[in-house]
């Protein structure tokens, strides 16, 4: 199983401090699972043109083709102006429209305050559904005062992490035995 974590800003540092939190949680209690952290501040994008993701050259061809080969995507995103990030919807934009078709796609959105909290819900949820994910139902809501010095300091906080992780894995191994049950029924 190959998941991504993929850290969907380029700016701020709590999304990417609990999306630490999460691979630290898949590698501590999944260690068959392949994780690969990718963190939007660390790459060059360019804009979506409309190309197929294939013809994409650099930073921006690798997290694309990097996503289209995961199993699951765990997306950790920031809340500004009350939306998600254009650096992540940008990189929904380089993918085709059903390139979450068969993955499981679990969220992690952290915000200012709890006014942010069913952006995922009306914002982030129609858009995943449209490029056909899995949606975990579920996802962690973490709020600025849950920070403290780019530590999560909420027990609960970490209990919902946990709690998505083995959601996520849980769900992409029953999503794939069941297509591979359906899949043997072909004689091709």
């Amino acid at each position: 199983m190959k998941i991504v974590a993929l850290s969907g800003s380029n700016v701020g540092s709590k999304t990417r401090t609990a999306m630490n939190y999460t691979v630290n949680e898949i590698e501590t209690k999944y260690p068959e699972v392949e994780v690969i952290l990718i963190d939007l501040a660390d790459y060059k994008i360019d804009f979506s043109d409309g190309r197929n993701y294939l013809e994409y050259e650099g930073d921006t061809g690798f997290v694309a083709k990097t996503l289209m080969e995961a199993d699951a995507i765990i997306i950790g995103t920031p809340i500004f102006q009350a939306s998600i990030p254009g650096s992540l919807k940008n990189i929904f934009d380089l993918l085709p429209v059903n390139a979450f078709r068969d993955k499981v796609v679990s969220m992690l959105v952290t915000a200012g305050s709890a006014k942010h909290y069913l952006i995922a819900e009306y914002g982030l949820k129609p858009i995943l559904a449209y490029m056909k994910a899995q949606i975990v139902p579920t996802y962690v809501f973490i709020e600025e005062k849950d920070f403290v010095r780019k530590e999560i300091v909420e027990d609960d906080v970490l209990f919902r992490i946990e709690r998505l992780v083995e959601d996520t894995v849980l769900l992409t191994n029953t999503y794939t035995q069941l297509r591979l049950e359906k899949e043997a029924k072909y004689d091709f």
